[in-house]
């Protein structure tokens, strides 16, 4: 019986090449889409599983609340990790780490940098870090210690079975001796690095670590299993400012099951993440599985008819319903699995381009046995939902009606296939209404005043070579006639960082809570990056002069007296600092919002950052060229590791742009599967209305009226579908949009843009059966009569 349905199934899908075709090319379409989505997804959701003990791991996070904001961040003080270790229950053990840091190793004549972080011992047994050589307990058991990644170990030391109690050198200055190496960290860990040292050597290094309101490292937990965390979070609310009164600071522990999907926050309260877009790429994934299943259904309704004789006859000789049923929803489920097959090989050779896109290294993994179980689950969801209608409506058929050449009730059939359309176009619509919207959001807040020029500014990771050697590489860099200027900070200009509470001055009062962004430059930053000074005067060119004053900006300045900050004093802990100017606001960090208060400090820091900022007329490649080769000259080591803030920048809007990029292709996608179905509908109304046509010529009908004839009924169902789109896509956007507080507004010109594509494809998909037929030959349509 099987092998019946098999050749009847082999036998129609050839005698209706073009309609199998449109179908099977629809559904594997749909099918490759929905296979790369869940590629991504899936590795989205499973960030961090590399570590065992993923269940009970938290990173320390922070509220300060400031004129009733709330700013979330996960900078923590140096003294919280231990304190909370010792003193509230469930924590069973603490990690503080540095942020990735960029420094120079090396071996013999071998130079390279290499980003690692200083960390705590209690890292190796709260992550998971698989040793190749060495022993966990006793990777830090000296302060120069150093533990390194397999690939960082092949790139010193080639292949070498043994390597521990090897050494290299840091800067060119200081041993360090190698005691473990580990495996390399899979690229779908928020934990990324090439080396790790000892915490004890970053924490001698920046003695303010040791201060309660200051926040400059991570600090992660691992809880005991049945602690509970909304109790330790209570425990810890109060903890910081027990410690320090002027500490503001709220901790609170954030799950690691959250790093990836969920680390936005809210005016302190978990707001969502990239959930979002995991979530509204998996419902897009399924939508164009559904816009192909539709196409399926329309096509296999529309030849109903060329097979009711086939129904009625199987029928008479004693066929039930139900084997007809099981017929045909075996072809659907055969041209399903045909076009799985199809969306693997489409799958191969599509996903190197989806990798660049995305910025991953997906693999198909079709050896895994859950893909090939997920790829048979769609193909068979896929088969069952196309070929359920259509398997059931044709075995409905009344025999004795269908031999006798009775006119078939078609009327509910062709009321489902242009609902269906409508349902395929409103999608469509919907997805080019939004694409469109998000550019506009993206390109809104890349355009906005950012307080700086980011243009033609080059960012730097300073290693200790290139900071004892500033002077003379400023010197021979300005030389060039190239570069503009050249100025060292300690933060990011794009994110800054850190945060204190702990500042006074005169007439503050001390209960206010007031969260401050501080950063250390030096007197070359502020017309390096052109930031604009609107009071006072920067800071002198000899550092040594204003070791004791600072510079403010705005928002800052008009909480300190209304803007007149000019001469006020600025003080923190036992020290003072008297403002001599004030700067225009800068946005940093959330791109979305306003001004925070920020001050900068001229006195000498640990400064981690080169600013380079390149002439706007001059030759960008050279400048470059000649930048890389003096920062070479100083650091052999440095391998021409440079970023230039307007890309860094851009980078800022990855996930949006993402968005928006898979919105702009599977709207695409839609309206040609969309279109896929309209084109074999199209054909198959010229095929059904061929006598027609060609009676209407006879009588005098034009081609452009034939045309018109044919067009009418599916645009008027496209209008349909734009009228009902309209609304829910403004409804969808204006929600989205509704999550920024920096946005666009919302223009009425988008819905007549994407209605006239719309509308306009449709027409270009419908004109070309409609032509052919209004040019087809009517003798040969008349002459069986």
């Amino acid at each position: 019986m099987f092998r019946n349905y098999f050749k009847t199934a082999i036998r129609n899908l050839l005698r209706n090449k073009t309609f199998s075709f449109l179908n099977i090319i629809g559904l594997s379409v749909g099918i490759t889409c929905a296979a790369l989505i869940f590629l991504w997804v899936e590795d989205e959701t499973n960030y961090d599983s590399v570590n065992i003990k993923k269940s009970v791991l938290y990173q320390v996070y922070q509220n300060q609340t400031s004129e009733g904001n709330t700013l979330t961040i996960n900078a923590t003080p140096g003294p919280l990790a231990r304190g909370i270790k010792d003193e509230i229950p469930g924590i069973k053990n603490t990690c503080r780490t540095t942020w990735p840091q960029n420094i120079l190793f090396n071996r013999g004549e071998k130079k390279i940098n290499q980003n690692g972080l200083y960390a705590d011992s209690s890292i190796f047994s709260m992550f998971t870090l698989s040793f190749i050589q060495g022993r966990a307990d006793f990777a830090f058991i000296q302060i120069n210690s150093l533990v390194i990644t397999k690939k960082m170990a092949e790139k010193f030391f080639g292949h070498e079975n043994n390597i521990i109690g090897k050494t290299l050198k840091i800067n060119g200055d200081e041993d360090y001796i190698v005691t473990g190496v580990i495996q390399d960290l899979p690229e779908n860990s928020t934990l990324q690095f090439d080396w790790l040292s000892p915490f004890q050597i970053h924490f001698k290094n920046n003695p303010w670590l040791q201060y309660w309101g200051s926040n400059g490292i991570r600090t992660f937990t691992e809880l005991n299993p049945k602690a509970d965390v909304t109790t330790i979070n209570k425990k810890l609310h109060n903890y910081i400012h027990s410690k320090d009164a002027m500490a503001i600071s709220r901790p609170f522990l954030f799950s690691m099951n959250d790093w990836r999907l969920r680390s936005d926050f809210s005016d302190g309260t978990q707001s969502g993440g990239r959930v979002q877009f995991v979530r509204l790429f998996s419902i897009i994934a399924w939508i164009i599985l559904l816009i192909a299943c539709i196409n399926f259904m329309n096509l296999s309704t529309a030849r109903s008819e060329k097979r009711a004789r086939e129904v009625g006859v199987r029928k008479v000789l004693g066929a039930a319903r139900g084997l007809l049923i099981r017929q045909f929803l075996s072809e659907a489920l055969l041209m399903s699995m045909i076009s799985v097959f199809i969306a693997v090989v489409l799958t191969y050779l599509i996903l190197p381009s989806f990798n660049v896109m995305v910025e991953k290294n997906l693999l198909p993994g079709f050896g895994n046995p859950s893909h090939i179980i997920s790829l048979f689950a769609i193909g068979i969801v896929c088969g069952f939902t196309a070929g359920c209608y259509p398997s059931f409506y044709l075995s409905s058929f009344n025999a004795v009606a269908v031999l006798k050449g009775l006119q078939l009730k078609a009327s509910s059939s062709a009321f489902i296939r242009k609902g269906l359309v409508v349902v395929q176009f409103t999608i469509s619509v919907i997805l080019i209404i939004s694409t469109i919207i998000i550019y506009q959001q993206i390109q809104h807040v890349k355009t906005r005043p950012l307080g700086y020029n980011k243009d033609n500014l080059v960012q730097v990771s300073l290693t200790d070579v290139m900071k004892k050697n500033y002077p003379a590489i400023r010197q021979d860099m300005l030389g060039t006639g190239n570069i503009q200027n050249i100025a060292e900070s300690m933060l990011s200009v794009l994110y800054m960082g850190s945060t204190a509470s702990d500042f006074l001055w005169q007439g503050k009062n001390i209960n206010d809570q007031i969260v401050v962004t501080q950063d250390w430059i030096n007197p070359e930053y502020i017309p390096t990056t052109n930031m604009k000074i609107i009071q006072g005067r920067n800071f002198y060119s000899s550092a040594g002069h204003d070791s004791t004053s600072t510079i403010v900006n705005e928002t800052l300045a008009k909480l300190i007296d209304r803007g007149n900050a000019i001469g006020k004093i600025l003080k923190r802990g036992k020290k003072n600092f008297t403002i001599v100017g004030v700067t225009s606001d800068v946005i940093y960090g959330d791109m979305y919002g306003k001004g925070s208060p920020m001050v900068f400090f001229c006195y000498p820091e640990n400064f981690n950052y080169l600013y380079i900022s390149l002439r706007n007329n001059g030759n960008t490649e050279q400048a470059l060229a000649k930048t890389c080769s003096i920062l070479k000259k100083y650091d052999a080591g440095y391998s021409n590791d440079y970023t230039f803030v307007d890309d860094e920048f851009n980078n800022i809007f990855q996930s949006e742009k993402l968005t928006s990029k898979l919105s702009g292709i599977f709207a695409i996608l839609a309206v040609f599967i969309s279109c896929l179905g309209l084109f074999g509908l199209a054909a198959y109304m010229a095929e059904r209305r061929t006598k027609e046509i060609g009676i209407r010529k006879v009588l005098g009908a034009s081609v452009s009226g034939i045309t018109r004839l044919m067009s009418g009924d599916f645009l008027k169902l496209v209008v349909i579908s734009c009228l009902i789109a309209f609304p829910i896509a403004w409804w969808l956007m204006n929600n989205w949009l509704n999550s920024y507080a920096y946005r666009i507004k919302i223009s009425w010109w988008i819905f007549l843009v994407a209605g006239f594509i719309s509308i306009l494809i449709s027409l270009i998909t419908i004109s070309f059966q409609a032509i052919k037929a209004a040019y087809a030959n009517p003798i040969k349509s008349l002459r069986t009569e």
